[in-house]
């Protein structure tokens, strides 16, 4: 029998983690400010199980729904917006297990992630690599299998124990995911992401070099779940309403700490003055709007895991079409909205807000550096096409150099 994730009391799950979000968000300025990585946050949330969110209940997880893993996201979002995006790769992979048939190999992987091993990601190449092409090779022997080749924007990886790593085999030419552990010499990670913004993620240059590959962790990638880019998305979407949300919580407290006025305000305290309410309540109402946005979308995505037990190939293209179209509408509004809101709330504040100390720019070079993942034009363009002419939107797509 398949046991599905279809949800669980959100009330209970968040109360079990909200302790761990607000230790994250005691430290998330400081952190910023020093470039510090988020290894003892990480260490927090593995603690306390929120690798296991989406393991079903009867497997030693949580069993929480889409809807509710990335609400959750959302929340942690809030606290510091680099930790569900380091966490991308790890739900991702879960995701994928959830997605396969109930076997014992895939119950071991449950295991790990009860015992808080986490998943990093190796998908991206940079530099010559052609379009299409994979330079990161695996190639089977005797002895297991072994991994070479070198990927950027690894996301997630400082601070993981397996590595989700797309290449492609040399004996067929392929193309795979090899799940390889990161405590062995043939893998090094380098901390070298210097983005103005999502900084601590962990995004740096993965380098392996005859790595050592189990043959049962290396799997067909088209096999892979078929929505799994509408998930890799919705991650960041929550991410953004969660960055959202910290703005508007910013908006709030500044202005109720505030003591300073001007002379042509509208009070004689900046919590009463009109003008500043009214910009705390357009941000608030910015952050509020991509959020429903986010959670309305990601009931779609649920579908689409629902359905992949149905074996009817018309209704999973027609749910997977529809997840993917509706997490590429959430990205156009959350791309506009999120780094937005995050400038107005200095509407609210004054000079003094700018300062280093404050760290409160971060909200603006962090959404715009999520927004920047996946380009939003060709979201908008796909959207657009889908409904005129009924085109199925990109599930899936690579980067490379041109001709």
């Amino acid at each position: 029998m398949t046991l599905l994730a279809t949800g669980t009391d959100y009330a209970r799950l968040a109360a079990h983690f909200r302790p761990v979000f607000e230790r994250i968000a005691t430290g998330a300025a400081d952190r910023e400010r020093h470039r510090t990585l988020p290894d003892e946050p990480l260490t927090w949330l593995k603690e306390a199980g929120f690798g296991t969110v989406r393991i079903p209940q009867e497997k030693g997880g949580w069993g929480a729904s889409l809807p509710q893993l990335f609400q959750l996201l959302t929340e942690l979002a809030e606290a510091d917006s680099n930790l569900p995006q380091a966490l991308r790769a790890h739900f991702a992979f879960v995701e994928d297990r959830l997605n396969q048939p109930d076997s014992p190999a895939r119950d071991g992987w449950f295991r790990r992630f009860i015992d808080g091993e986490l998943v990093g990601s190796g998908w991206t190449e940079i530099g010559t690599v052609k379009l299409g092409d994979v330079i990161t090779r695996v190639t089977p022997g005797e002895k297991g299998w072994t991994l070479n080749g070198e990927k950027f924007y690894s996301t997630g990886t400082l601070f993981a124990d397996w590595i989700d790593v797309y290449a492609r085999r040399n004996d067929n030419q392929g193309d795979v995911i090899a799940l390889v552990n990161t405590h062995q010499p043939g893998v090094s990670l380098e901390d070298d992401w210097d983005g103005f913004g999502q900084r601590l993620t962990g995004s740096g240059t993965t380098r392996f070099a005859n790595a050592h590959v189990e043959q049962e962790h290396v799997f067909d990638f088209a096999e892979r779940f078929r929505y799994q880019t509408a998930f890799y998305q919705h991650v960041l979407l929550a991410t953004l309403a969660g960055i959202a949300r910290a703005a508007a919580r910013d908006a709030a407290q500044g202005v109720k700490a505030r003591q300073r006025i001007y002379s042509h305000s509208n009070g004689s305290a900046s919590r009463q003055d009109v003008q500043v309410l009214q910009v705390v309540g357009e941000v608030t109402s910015l952050a509020f709007a991509v959020e429903a946005t986010v959670i309305r979308a990601a009931h779609s995505l649920q579908s689409a895991y629902e359905a992949h037990i149905s074996g009817d190939e018309v209704y999973l293209k027609q749910v997977n079409d529809l997840a993917e179209a509706e997490a590429g509408q959430a990205q156009v509004i959350a791309s506009e909205l999120v780094p937005r809101a995050a400038t107005e709330l200095f509407n609210a504040l004054g000079a003094s807000d700018t300062r280093l100390s404050k760290a409160l720019d971060r909200h603006w070079r962090n959404a715009r550096t999520v927004a920047s993942h996946n380009p939003v034009i060709y979201k908008a363009r796909d959207i657009g096409d889908w409904q005129v002419n009924g085109t199925s939107p990109t599930a899936i797509w690579q980067i490379g150099r041109g001709e």
